[in-house]
């Protein structure tokens, strides 16, 4: 273990450090987040930090969206007023959770959002009939150890490049791992550590753009899961940006 420690460490310190400036809330941001269909969610977007994410990503009217593993659709319900009639929204579960997320899917669609396609896939990689301009996964990306470890990851991160346009952005945000964890406390803590995911997302061909910060939390020591009622909905978190290269 100590050798692996040592090999991570070394890996991260050769990825490139970015801390991107906080991003202007376009006025397609504000207005989606002021929707007074979202009443039910609201209240959730000051500890979300919905906007200055959504900011971050650069989500604009007109894009097409993939929001993987999208719960309830949280963050569906809001691109959808973002990216606009002109835009679309693909909210994707892999094969493997459409069972268990079965009601999720059907809720969302029962909403009948004119851009927004709900869709429970056949395979447990991620697939879009034509390239998209963003894909999103919040606090999924750790639970991919799921499908088959390194490998998995491998092949799930082949897919994304395969599925955005070039310059298309990658945006990850997941829970904070101890670093030199790498994959360790994927399972059970449910986290994971922030340069393995930088590692193995540069591997796959994209480029580091940087990250966000409005999701760290210094009072989150790493050592508690993620569901435990002293920290959950207030993890440390990462917000990392990468881009599919335009050749």
């Amino acid at each position: 273990m100590r050798g692996l420690t040592m090999v991570l460490a070394a890996a991260a310190l050769a990825v490139p450090v970015a801390v991107v400036a906080k991003a202007a809330i376009s006025p397609a941001i504000t207005k989606a987040l002021a929707d007074p269909a979202r009443a039910d969610q609201a209240g959730d977007d000051t500890r979300r930090h919905a906007a200055e994410v959504l900011s971050f990503a650069g989500v604009k009217p007109g894009q097409t969206v993939v929001d993987y593993l999208p719960g309830k659709g949280y963050w569906s319900r809001i691109f959808t007023n973002v990216v606009g009639p002109s835009g679309h929204v693909y909210s994707l579960w892999p094969h493997v959770a459409v069972k268990s997320y079965q009601s999720d899917i059907d809720a969302l669609t029962a909403r009948k959002f004119a851009n927004v396609t709900a869709d429970g896939q056949a395979t447990n990689l991620p697939t879009v009939a034509k390239p998209v301009d963003l894909f999103w996964t919040v606090q999924n990306y750790h639970d991919l150890n799921n499908f088959g470890g390194e490998a998995g990851y491998v092949a799930f991160n082949q897919a994304v490049f395969a599925a955005l346009k070039p310059g298309g952005i990658y945006l990850i945000v997941d829970h904070v791992a101890p670093a030199g964890r790498g994959l360790a406390d994927t399972k059970t803590l449910h986290r994971i550590d922030p340069a393995i995911v930088k590692k193995q997302v540069l591997a796959a061909g994209f480029q580091w753009i940087g990250e966000s910060i409005v999701l760290a939390n210094p009072k989150d020591d790493h050592t508690l899961k993620v569901f435990d009622p002293a920290i959950r909905g207030v993890t440390d978190q990462f917000v990392y940006k990468f881009r599919k290269p335009l050749k």
